[in-house]
């Protein structure tokens, strides 16, 4: 029998914590897309490198070096503490970089060097906001919850997109940059609205405290934890395979293919960022109706294929709109793909290591700067068509490898990530 829609797909919106948090990180995250955009087009139009367009994409993630340690404070000190000083610290970022537009004084360099103060932690964001999902979710509520999480995301992608590319057009700097920091500033107040009722610190286990190690030895158990968790490493290695090689042509390299490759402005590099979004978007709501009732394991594998699959025929078109209609297919792929593997790692993680197995998510974001870092070159050398080839080809023989590797984990009708 099938659940309706309203009593299984908003389920986690009962939960008074999740009534803030959400419209928080929705904030929070069509922030940070109008930011990507803005800043991207900003460099490629200043600097005219797409070298220092992927420099400029890969400093983003800079902090996904750090984002573990992250974890390890939120495990300590609550995730609900540690989100509301990252967010303030993004709005101070943002009001600084909006001063600076206002008066004319800003520049690439100091775009890079604001920037890449955010990058520290803006990263680690996620990692926060989804250990606070499995905090307060009953274990039966995940799937839609990180589907219904995943929909920040993707609708800041299709609203950043359309109004940060835009604002910067018809209004310049300083007024998109008041937008930019409003919605920080609003994210801060929701957030410090949450309440984790009742929940367990992060410090106890079986109603035990437990004797305070080091914040390195808490890392490396974490670590430790990790690899003794087949599903948890299978995971983790397709995060970072995919963010070194699909994520790039869509984080980092839009503004670059939207104007060399498609001959378009910063109206057509919103279309391309909306058509991906919209795609991720229409694949996260699918997931909130049906998601209990799929075999995470085989979504995540499977569609991880398709993902790359619709990014080789995006790399292939000639015309502006048919690259659109491709990226639409692409992201509803990745949400398919995605949505299943925020599901494994909150299901299969025990909460007293919830935030750091995360934050070692995070850390396998690392893998999109090194992708970037190195497409740019590329690119040059080979031309984006080639290069997006490449990516797409090496990733689709890894997630085969992966797939292999751990059959039994992630593949097999009864394998732990395929139990419903």
């Amino acid at each position: 029998m099938s659940v309706p829609l309203p009593s299984f797909a908003f389920a986690p919106f009962r939960v008074r914590a999740f009534r803030f948090l959400w419209p928080a990180n929705l904030a929070t995250s069509w922030a940070f897309e109008m930011e990507m955009l803005i800043l991207g087009w900003y460099i490629l139009i200043e600097t005219k490198s797409v070298v220092l367009l992927t420099a400029f994409a890969s400093l983003q993630w800079l902090g996904t070096l750090i984002a573990p340690m992250f974890g390890v404070l939120g495990d300590r000190v609550g995730h609900r503490n540690v989100l509301c000083a990252m967010r303030a610290f993004y709005a101070v970022q943002a009001i600084a970089l909006m001063v600076l537009a206002y008066s004319e004084l800003l520049s690439p360099l100091l775009v890079f060097i604001i920037s890449a103060g955010m990058s520290l932690v803006r990263p680690s964001d996620l990692i926060m906001r989804y250990a606070l999902v499995g905090q307060t979710m009953p274990p039966e509520h995940l799937m839609p919850a990180s589907s219904i999480e995943r929909t920040t995301v993707e609708s800041a992608r299709i609203f950043g997109a359309l109004s940060g590319a835009g604002l910067i057009a018809a209004l310049g700097m300083g007024p998109a940059y008041t937008v930019v920091s409003t919605a920080y500033v609003v994210a801060v107040l929701l957030t410090l609205c949450v309440r984790v009722a009742g929940a367990q610190a992060a410090d106890q286990a079986g109603g035990r405290p437990i004797a305070r190690a080091s914040p390195l030895r808490d890392l490396l158990d974490a670590f430790g934890y990790v690899r003794r968790a087949p599903l948890l490493l299978a995971t983790m290695c397709l995060a970072f395979l995919v963010n070194f090689t699909a994520y790039p042509m869509t984080l980092g390299l839009l503004p670059y293919i939207a104007k060399d490759v498609y001959f378009s402005d910063q109206t057509g590099l919103g279309y391309l960022a909306a058509g991906f979004a919209v795609g991720a978007l229409s694949g996260s709501i699918v997931l909130m109706r049906f998601g209990r009732a799929i075999p995470a394991g085989r979504w995540m594998i499977g569609f991880a294929v398709a993902w790359y699959l619709m990014l080789i025929v995006f790399a292939q078109q000639q015309s502006l709109l048919a690259g659109i209609a491709s990226l639409v297919f692409a992201g509803i792929a990745q949400s398919f793909s995605l949505v299943p593997m925020s599901a494994i790692l909150l299901r299969h993680s025990e909460e007293r290591y919830r935030g750091r197995v995360l934050g070692i998510r995070m850390f396998a974001i690392y893998g999109l700067p090194l992708g970037l870092l190195l497409a740019g070159p590329l690119i040059e050398l080979l031309g984006f068509r080639a290069m997006a080839s490449l990516y797409c080809v090496l990733g689709l023989g890894l997630t085969a490898a992966i797939a292999m590797r751990w059959r039994s984990q992630l593949w097999d009708v009864d394998a732990p990530a395929n139990r419903r």
